[in-house]
């Protein structure tokens, strides 16, 4: 009997043969870049000029006070301070208001046109929580003290000033928030954060500003102070015995800076 025996022959074509073993993969890639500006931005609400008419007598004893006469709303992606300086256009003295209308030149040879910005006072609506801990030991560390009776003169409340430059304080005179780095990194100032998420009036982030001028009787404006030098800036400490301020118009601004804490 013959067998019969059958062969059979395959023939196949095999493409890819490496995909069976690893997954094809091409890769590509692109940048992100990233720039956080650092924002500060103190925002304020205010009359365009803040007046003070003294026409009666009782008010050169008592003085004139402007409350909430300005709002001070601040944000900020970094940690900052705020102060707030006394500055004039320098026509009678770098220090001094500029008098604009002379009623007295001829009125007494005692009669003073220097009179010093210091003599403005402030008064804020939250403390100085900025420099809790900061071991800081001035004796006015904030605006945050209620004004005096008018006949307790001790420049509590009285305008920083720095020879008409925004030179900020130093440790020795008021921020309204933060303070004169003095001590660890925050332990002298403020966070960033926002009046808009942080409690808005209620906050670390908003204050409300309250001015009082007190030329006194007879008018020397005796809660002028420099704080700094810790001496006092009324008429008579600067000028001697029986000097009183000219009757005149007179200006001068308070400049508001919010800056990044060092």
């Amino acid at each position: 009997m013959k067998r019969r025996i059958l062969m059979l022959v395959v023939i196949g074509m095999v493409f890819g043969l490496q995909g069976v073993f690893a997954q094809l993969q091409d890769e590509k890639s692109v940048t992100v870049t990233m720039d956080l500006q650092p924002i500060l931005q103190l925002d304020m609400e205010t009359a365009d000029q803040i007046e003070f008419v003294f026409d009666d007598i009782k008010d050169y004893y008592a003085g004139i006070t402007k409350y909430g006469a300005t709002i001070l709303k601040v944000s900020s992606t970094v940690s900052w301070d705020l102060y707030a300086v006394g500055r004039s256009n320098g026509t009678t003295g770098a220090e001094f208001w500029d008098q604009v209308i002379d009623y007295g030149s001829g009125s007494g040879t005692n009669s003073i046109n220097e009179l010093p910005l210091s003599a403005v006072e402030l008064h804020q609506s939250q403390p100085n929580n900025g420099a809790a801990g900061a071991g800081i030991t001035a004796t006015y560390i904030d605006y945050s003290t209620p004004f005096p009776a008018s006949n307790v003169h001790n420049g509590a409340n009285s305008l920083y000033v720095n020879n008409g430059t925004l030179t900020p304080p130093t440790v020795a005179d008021k921020y309204i928030a933060g303070h004169s780095g003095t001590t660890a990194l925050g332990d002298d100032a403020m966070t960033g954060g926002s009046y808009l998420t942080a409690g808005g009036y209620t906050s670390d982030y908003y204050y409300v500003i309250d001015y009082r001028l007190l030329p006194g009787l007879p008018a020397i404006f005796p809660n002028a102070f420099d704080a700094d030098a810790a001496t006092a800036e009324d008429l008579v400490t600067a000028n001697g015995a029986d000097s009183y301020a000219e009757p005149g118009v007179y200006t001068m601004y308070v400049q508001y800076v919010l800056v990044e804490d060092q």
